[in-house]
């Protein structure tokens, strides 16, 4: 039983992965409503004082694909570059939270015990990253409406470090 577990939860893994690589860009637009900031979430305030999310986002892994976004420091702060940065963190946002449907179907296949443990594991492997995501893109808009200011001013170069 334990094995079929890990089988299914892979092969869902794997197949949201390889459909998230697969799908077109524009289904991860940052001002489509599933991305929009909710009220509650107040700009992303609320998972720094609620949450304390700064305390620990940085500690849990990630996977930067090849030519992919390191979470850690941005390398560029041109418009172009932050809008694709957005992007990716709503495709990793839909990623890890289709992921978390797959704690309804260790449920459903499951007895309730075993089922609450897969779900459990599944939440816990899935809900941070996409809640850091979400996080880093409310960041990363304000820093994106600061470059358009700063450019309609004239002021093309960065006058300070950037850290997403």
């Amino acid at each position: 039983m334990f094995l079929w577990n890990v089988i299914i939860i892979a092969a869902w893994h794997v197949a949201v992965f390889l459909a998230c690589v697969k799908i077109h860009t524009s289904f991860f637009d940052a001002a489509k409503p599933r991305y929009l900031p909710k009220h509650w979430e107040k700009g992303g305030r609320w998972y720094r004082d609620k949450l304390k999310i700064q305390l620990w986002k940085d500690k849990l892994p990630q996977h930067i694909g090849k030519g992919g976004f390191s979470k850690a420091h941005l390398t560029d702060v041109s418009i172009e570059y932050l809008d694709e940065f957005i992007m990716e963190t709503c495709r990793g946002e839909w990623m890890h939270f289709t992921n978390c449907l797959c704690a309804i179907v260790m449920l459903v296949v499951n007895s309730l015990g075993i089922g609450l443990v897969f779900a459990f594991l599944i939440l816990l492997g899935n809900l941070p990253f996409a809640v850091i995501q979400r996080y880093n893109r409310f960041r990363l808009q304000v820093l994106k409406k600061r470059r358009i200011r700063e450019l309609r001013a004239g002021n093309p170069v960065a006058t300070e470090a950037v850290t997403a």
